[in-house]
């Protein structure tokens, strides 16, 4: 399984990583906003918004790949890692 996180602390973006490694899932964290954003975001199974650190820009772009794309977004509000690995444990039993 695959996914990117977009939002977040620029501080935990390797820690979001460790966690979603130690589930044996492949991330990309994207904290920031990089240039040709959309097209980085790639072909995840799922896509997850911490949306109180997420601009509305990011947010945009991952809402036209996932319609474009079919793939899943979850919106989570609280950009900690205990929210992180809820999130995870609720789809790890999905694969």
């Amino acid at each position: 399984m695959s996914i990117v996180i977009v939002g977040g602390n620029d501080r935990m973006a390797t820690r979001y990583q460790d966690i979603c490694k130690s589930y044996r899932i492949k991330s990309k964290v994207f904290t920031q906003m990089p240039s040709d954003f959309e097209n980085k975001l790639g072909f995840p199974d799922l896509m997850v918004v911490f949306t109180g650190t997420c601009s509305h820009k990011m947010l945009g772009c991952v809402k036209n790949r996932s319609e474009k794309h079919g793939i899943p977004v979850e919106h989570v509000h609280s950009s900690s890692v205990s929210a992180l690995k809820k999130l995870l444990d609720r789809y790890e039993g999905k694969n």
